[in-house]
């Protein structure tokens, strides 16, 4: 499995979206440009895994956004993993991590 998600974006459609599994997993929003904003996870208290939670972004951004996404049932490591790769990757944690974000992240050093 690579540290980085390698998915092809998606625009963030309420329509494309319903039909996505009920699963747990992480997934990175990102604006029009491909930046992305926010690394997130649906875990066990999302009612309906993925879809739920993407759901919910698609509602706080409208169709303007895009998302990628992985089933993982590690969705917690794996969500840190990503953080640390994006930081390794772009210096910062994304924008909207800043606040939702493990109290502790370690480094790691992607090839």
């Amino acid at each position: 499995m690579a540290v980085r998600l390698d998915k092809a974006w998606q625009p963030l459609r309420r329509d494309d979206i319903a039909r996505l599994p009920a699963q747990l997993g992480v997934y990175e929003v990102a604006d029009a440009d491909g930046t992305v904003r926010r690394i997130d996870y649906a875990g066990g208290r999302a009612l309906f895994g993925l879809r739920s939670a993407l759901l919910a972004e698609a509602d706080a951004r409208g169709e303007q956004a895009q998302f990628r996404y992985e089933i993982t049932m590690q969705y917690m490591s794996r969500w840190q993993e990503l953080l640390m790769a994006h930081v390794a990757d772009h210096g910062a944690l994304p924008v909207e991590n800043m606040e939702h974000r493990p109290r502790v992240l370690g480094r790691l050093s992607p090839g």
